[in-house]
């Protein structure tokens, strides 16, 4: 309502300015002349000073904007492209490390045997050099062994044979004989203690 009250306000001046009666708000003609004429300059200046600085700081603006997001496109490009080379490599490095795995695996399971090879080999060797050993030993009892019963033979022989079988190469007869007879099992020992 105040709206229209302005209106036909303005418009009983004008109404009043036209009738010869000069009204206080309405300006002089040549000061609205003036005025217009001041607002043409100032808009033709706007027009050609203000207004392409304007648009050129707005085309700097959009240009800096659109440079800045092809510049992340690219970047975002390129980490997408660092990401998928750090992938490949790592999937590299991983089958990298799985090989070198495998191979150091095979290269113990190689190594294991071949020490059990060496081992086995060793202990064949030490078993077999223990066996010379005791066949050795045991060649030397017997060697040994037959020496004494030999000369105890002999001994006993001769008491109760009241001679000297102490000569060498009679003693040695006697005692083969005797001995081969005991081994061929054809005189057990029991046998000669019964004799005797």
């Amino acid at each position: 309502m105040q709206h229209y009250t302005g209106i036909t306000q303005v418009v009983s001046l004008a109404a009043a300015d036209s009738a010869g009666e000069r009204s206080p708000i309405l300006p002089l003609m040549g000061e609205l002349v003036f005025g217009l004429v001041i607002f043409a300059i100032f808009l033709w200046i706007i027009a050609k000073k203000v207004v392409p600085n304007l648009e050129k700081a707005y085309a700097d603006r959009t240009s800096a904007i659109e440079g800045g997001m092809q510049q992340a496109e690219e970047a975002q490009q390129q980490a997408q492209a660092a990401l998928e080379q750090y992938q490949a490599q790592l999937t590299e490095a991983r089958a990298e490390a799985a090989r070198i795995r495998e191979e150091a695996r095979e290269q113990g399971a190689t190594i294991v045997a071949e020490m059990r090879g060496h081992a086995q080999n060793e202990a064949g060797r030490i078993t077999e050099a223990a066996h010379k050993q005791i066949e050795a030993e045991r060649q030397q009892a017997i060697v040994s062994l037959r020496a004494e019963v030999g000369r105890l033979s002999t001994d006993l022989a001769s008491r109760i044979v009241g001679e000297s079988l102490h000569e060498e190469a009679r003693q040695k007869g006697i005692v083969d004989r005797f001995l081969a007879e005991l081994e061929a099992g054809e005189i057990r020992p029991e046998k000669v203690g019964e004799d005797a």
